[in-house]
């Protein structure tokens, strides 16, 4: 089951997504960098082991005044079909 977190401050989002084992990993990563891909502005990714099963992908936008990110991270829960994000 693939879980996502959010989080926001001025100028800066945050959006955190768990996901188990190689099949949803690859779904998560492929689907996130096809959507990044598609924007001008890029976030800092990083990949977390949270336990031995489970994995997360953070994706952090600073300093996006125009406030950007939240655009791109609805696309992302919608085309990950994530229905509850904390």
């Amino acid at each position: 089951m693939i879980d996502a977190q959010f989080r926001s401050e001025e100028r800066y989002s945050k959006l955190s997504i768990a996901y188990e084992g190689k099949e949803e990993g690859s779904l998560v990563c492929s689907t996130v960098d096809g959507i990044v891909a598609k924007y001008k502005i890029q976030p800092e990714t990083y990949t977390c082991n949270i336990s031995d099963k489970k994995n997360v992908l953070v994706i952090e936008y600073h300093d996006d005044g125009e406030r950007q990110a939240g655009a791109i991270f609805e696309e992302i829960i919608k085309t990950l079909n994530i229905t509850e994000c904390d």
